[in-house]
């Protein structure tokens, strides 16, 4: 049960007009210039945007795996783990802060290539 950085990468592929910068020691993940995560290599951790509610509840559920990491209006982003979670649980986590993050028509139409919405 682990993901690497490299599948990680792999994965945000799925996502539409995500992109890619270089924060320094941290690689920033946007669409549309709204941050919705961060990748540090080196710590082979990532920060995801989640709402407060899920943010606690993951903490609290396996803190070995999640950790808050702060808090910002609405949102409670988590640090994610990757050589303690499975790609499929990761995957939910990173589409959902995308959408998150996202405008509403590419959230619409992500959720029906996904078999989400009608």
């Amino acid at each position: 049960m682990s993901v690497t950085v490299d599948e990680f990468l792999e994965m945000l592929r799925r996502l539409p007009e995500h992109k890619l910068g270089d924060g320094g020691e941290w690689t920033s993940m946007k669409v549309r210039g709204r941050g919705f995560g961060y990748l540090w290599e080196r710590t082979e951790t990532v920060g995801l945007k989640a709402t407060i509610e899920e943010q606690l509840a993951l903490v609290a559920e396996r803190p070995e795996v999640f950790e808050v990491q702060f808090t910002a209006g609405r949102f409670g982003w988590v640090v994610v783990h990757l050589g303690k979670i499975e790609a499929d649980e990761l995957w939910e986590l990173v589409a959902e802060a995308w959408c998150l993050t996202a405008p509403a028509e590419m959230v619409a139409a992500f959720e029906a290539t996904l078999g989400l919405r009608p």
